[in-house]
């Protein structure tokens, strides 16, 4: 298991129901308990601080730090909460509106922009250290800046990436990839057919998993210079499908459709789904998020070997779409001032370390990412923090109406067209005259 890389911004009507009814519930208990929410508890000044940690070594390193934070400072404690990512969207709206939220949020910067604009989360500009501005570049802030406020603090991101089995790739005599001379993207098909060719019958160079395929398709894009979404001078956010948005969607579907390099039975699949297949030797290849490398490094058989590649690069470079994890205060918070002072020390380079481990992502600080554990060969550490440099915004994650699109219009379409059900010309169709319908309802 992981934490998924992109929190679900919508949950079934149980799902929400229930949510509702718990975070009532907790919020009626917090009324009645002394020292249940934020606040003042005999004189010092308690902050509830919501975490996302799921993993035992993110779980353990956040518990950590948090205690540190409280021996040190024994008028200002901080009280940890534990969230879900599967929930924290309707679980925030809940506290937002019950006025009873958190006063630091742990939260994915694609999960801000709703809470931003309504007013719930506080501008942090006049609250953030000198230091930390300075230590995080302007890239990863531009994902947390909605107008002209900075509403969360990114700590956590995460490439893409392609984990391989070094045996069989070494054995086929192709080119391996670096940082400094990726692949790319016509060379990646080219060298998917040579794979191919030496592994045998059923078996595949690469595997993608598409369970998912909208975030993947438009964040790896940016590699060939695609963005798909594109704003007017009036600021209004337009869907225009360019030459550069069909890199990667083209070799992918050229990749299932017409080399049959790549099965499309794992289409549908999530990232850990296709790992059981990668251990046993049918796919060579699987294009994963950079924490998938704690899973591999943990389930992989005795003796396989893995290698972690960049993925494929075009004239953007290695440019890719992240959403970082973010670190946020509530408005309504009463100690905003403690709050950010809490945010400085937990982001310090040393802790930001910890905690890149504790997840197995990079760190956004420039500090942080020069950390010899982090640089080293070991598990991909060096590939991913190479990678750091080029890392951007996701394209479409301040876009009003971006959710809809991507369930009714996109995810169908890119489903369709991978498989080989839809052509090109009826992709951008859909993706450009159904999508623009819908985002247009947003801009009135």
């Amino acid at each position: 298991m992981r934490r998924p890389a992109r929190p679900p911004r919508r949950a079934t009507r149980a799902a929400r129901l229930a949510t509702v009814l718990t975070a009532a519930l907790a919020l009626l208990l917090a009324g009645c308990s002394p020292g249940g929410g934020g606040g003042r508890d005999d004189g010092r000044t308690v902050l509830r601080f919501l975490s996302l940690a799921w993993q035992k070594e993110s779980v353990d390193a956040n518990r950590e730090l948090v205690a540190e934070w409280n021996a040190a400072h024994p008028d200002v404690q901080v009280a940890l909460e534990q969230g879900s990512w599967d929930s924290v969207h309707d679980h925030l709206l809940t506290s937002f509106e019950g006025g009873e939220a958190p006063d630091v949020i742990h939260d994915a910067s694609d999960d801000l922009a709703d809470f931003a604009h309504g007013g719930h989360l506080a501008d942090l500009r006049p609250l953030l250290s000198p230091r930390l501005r300075a230590d995080i570049p302007p890239a990863a802030w531009a994902a947390t800046t909605f107008g002209e406020g900075v509403y969360g603090v990114p700590f956590l991101q995460e490439p893409r990436v392609l984990i391989a089995n070094r045996k069989i790739l070494e054995a086929s005599g192709v080119r391996m990839p670096t940082p400094e001379r990726p692949w790319t993207w016509p060379e990646f098909r080219r060298i998917a057919r040579d794979v191919t060719a030496t592994m045998g019958e059923g078996r595949y160079a690469v595997a993608w998993p598409l369970k998912e395929p909208v975030s993947v398709s438009l964040n790896l894009g940016l590699s060939a210079g695609g963005r798909l979404f594109h704003r007017d001078g009036d600021g209004r956010a337009a869907v225009r499908f360019t030459e550069a948005d069909a890199v990667m969607p083209g070799t992918v579907r050229a990749q299932v459709v017409d080399d049959r390099t790549a099965p499309r039975s794992t289409l549908g699949m999530g990232g850990s789904d296709t790992l059981p297949g990668f251990f046993g030797g049918r796919y060579a290849m699987v294009p994963l998020g950079f924490s998938y490398r704690q899973q591999i490094a943990q389930q992989a058989p005795e003796g396989f070997a893995w290698t972690v590649l960049p993925a494929p690069a075009g004239s953007g470079g290695l440019a890719q779409g992240v959403s970082p994890q973010t670190l946020s205060i509530a408005e309504d918070s009463e100690h905003k001032e403690e709050a950010a002072r809490f945010i400085d020390f937990l982001l310090r380079p040393a802790n930001m370390v910890r905690l890149a481990h504790g997840d197995w992502m990079l760190p956004t600080g420039t500090a942080a990412l020069r950390a010899p554990s982090l640089r080293t060969p070991k598990d991909g550490w060096a590939t991913g923090s190479a990678l750091a440099a080029h890392l951007r915004p996701a394209p479409a994650q301040s876009v009003r109406g971006y959710p809809e699109w991507k369930d009714k219009v996109a995810t169908p379409a890119y489903q369709e067209y991978y498989s080989g059900a839809i052509d090109a010309a009826e992709l951008e169709a859909r993706l450009v005259g159904d999508g623009n319908r819908v985002l247009a309802r947003y801009q009135r």
